[in-house]
């Protein structure tokens, strides 16, 4: 497994976001589940998964498939205790670095309650609202 992949996957396990953005590049790109949107930016992306990381509960992978610069992260998960599975899809630059992220899920009751508890969160979160002008 790629180094980048690696620390990643150790990290969100260990629930410990804290070295999650040194593994993106400056100018990553993340596709959220909930909304065709792009979120742009380490700052901004970085922002998203933290609260994203404290929606999931009894989050697992299950597969971690890829080479090179091409990885998907099977998970499952819970979101507001509805089942939940889906798919990270990463793809690192030149550097190894996530330079695009994208998450599938299903199903789509459980997506609802993730977009749900996205926007009771960041709606109170004045660090993250700076971050809104990142979304494109």
């Amino acid at each position: 497994m790629h180094p980048t992949i690696q620390k990643f996957h150790d990290l969100v396990l260990a629930n410990d976001h804290s070295g999650v953005p040194a593994l993106m590049a400056d100018d990553v790109k993340f596709r959220p589940p909930t909304y065709w949107a792009t979120w742009n930016g380490r700052d901004a992306v970085a922002a998203v998964l933290a609260h994203v990381n404290e929606v999931f509960t009894d989050f697992e992978y299950r597969r971690v498939m890829g080479s090179d610069s091409d990885w998907a992260l099977e998970f499952q998960c819970k979101v507001d205790g509805l089942d939940c599975v889906g798919v990270d899809l990463i793809t690192l630059n030149d550097d190894g670095l996530m330079q695009n992220f994208e998450v599938v899920m299903r199903p789509y009751k459980t997506i609802g309650a993730l977009r749900a508890a996205m926007n009771e969160r960041v709606s109170k979160d004045p660090a993250f609202l700076k971050h809104k002008s990142a979304l494109s």
